[in-house]
């Protein structure tokens, strides 16, 4: 595929313990998904479960990792 023809997102999700998280992916609801079932190990797996709070698209990978790094600071 095409990165031009592509979407990509980046998200904040509220964890179970009232912290957020951000991240950046390509297929949204899979990435999600993968929260949701403690396969991405680390900050997520154990504050499950995890809602999502905010996206945004971007037409490349690189937009959305900066979005992601913007919102971490």
């Amino acid at each position: 595929m095409v990165e031009q023809d592509m979407v990509f997102h980046a998200y904040i999700l509220r964890c179970s313990d009232g912290s957020f998280y951000a991240g950046h992916a390509e297929d949204l609801e899979t990435r999600i998904a993968q929260h949701q079932q403690g396969l991405i190990g680390g900050y997520t797996a154990v504050r499950r479960p995890v809602a999502l709070v905010w996206t945004d698209s971007f037409g490349t990978r690189e937009e959305a990792l900066a979005a992601e790094r913007r919102i971490k600071g």
